[in-house]
């Protein structure tokens, strides 16, 4: 794959913090009902397994150690997690995709149904992802095109459905999804390729300042 397959996953990488792990199940997860993942740790708080058999007040010394102090007026990790989910469960696209982003990147920490502890969640970032790219949020349409581009999170690689994704976020002005479509143009991956078009949304995502598209409009020259 050349160059422009490589502008793809960076912006990827920019986008959701991205790690490469696949999972098994090939399963469309976003036509089936939402399997959301079991929180058991969040961030800002200790893992079990350093506070097992420690007092309180050795739990307590133990995590002004390790996490940072904060104002007793802040939310604590958990409230502002619950506060999230509780937004998100009631339909809003922004919390939805910045509780996709969480699960993807492993700052929620979730278990499997065997109870195995998982170091992200590609599958539940997918399904939050879907749920806000249905009420039209560009970011979360952006990263659900990605997780179709690289088959991500249980969802089968489908780079028509990524084009289908990359366009819907594009055309809302997300420089990183024109950066991507004009990628997908570019190489006639999921569109026939044309390659004024990969220039006409590569230009729209460098007018933006994004230097992805730069470097691709710079290749073309």
């Amino acid at each position: 794959m050349n160059a422009f397959v490589v502008s793809v996953i960076t912006a990827f990488i920019l986008a959701i913090a991205g790690c490469n792990k696949k999972v098994p199940d090939n399963t469309d997860k976003t036509k089936a009902p939402v399997a959301l993942g079991s929180e058991i740790t969040l961030e800002g708080e200790l893992p079990s397994l350093l506070t097992e058999g420690l007092t309180p007040e050795e739990k307590s010394k133990l995590t002004e150690e390790i996490l940072p102090n904060a104002s007793p007026d802040d939310p604590t990790p958990e409230e502002k997690f619950l506060k999230l989910r509780k937004d998100a469960d009631s339909g809003d696209a922004k919390a939805q995709n910045t509780l996709g982003v969480m699960y993807f990147t492993g700052e929620v920490i979730s278990k499997d149904a065997s109870g195995k502890i998982l170091s992200n969640d590609p599958a539940t970032a997918a399904a939050w992802f879907h749920r806000s790219a249905l009420q039209g949020y560009a970011k979360a349409q952006f990263n659900l095109g990605l997780m179709y581009a690289n088959g991500e999170g249980g969802l089968t690689k489908d780079t028509v459905k990524a084009v289908e994704f990359f366009r819907k976020a594009a055309i809302q002005g997300n420089s990183d999804a024109q950066n991507n479509l004009g990628a997908m143009y570019h190489l006639g991956e999921g569109v026939t390729k044309n390659i004024a078009k990969a220039k006409e949304w590569y230009t729209k995502a460098a007018a933006q300042g994004n230097a992805d598209a730069q470097a691709n409009l710079d290749t073309m020259k």
